[in-house]
């Protein structure tokens, strides 16, 4: 697997963070794609807001967006959930 799609000897798409957003309470105020560094949103003409378009780019245990998002449309997994899945994904892919 190319070394763009591991984080910490892990495959990506095995670890389940990324953004969800609540169209009901974005404003599209874009100030999540502003901060993004990982390059997770496009831009929804039809929609006017943004959209989760690559989740697999959104930085592991990063919540710059959400707290950026003025509304607090932008949530994540719960985090401890998370990490405990990531230790299993260690011992699975023996990292």
């Amino acid at each position: 697997m190319p070394e763009s799609m591991m984080w910490e000897g892990i495959p990506r798409s095995e670890v389940p963070w990324f953004p969800t957003i609540n169209e009901d309470l974005c404003s599209g105020c874009q100030s999540c794609i502003d901060t993004c560094p990982g390059d997770v949103y496009d831009w929804d003409d039809v929609m006017g807001r943004p959209i989760v378009a690559r989740p697999n780019n959104c930085v592991v245990y990063c919540m710059g967006c959400a707290k950026a998002c003025p509304e607090d449309a932008i949530t994540f997994p719960n985090k401890e959930e998370v990490v405990e899945l990531v230790k299993q994904l260690r011992t699975k892919h023996a990292v």
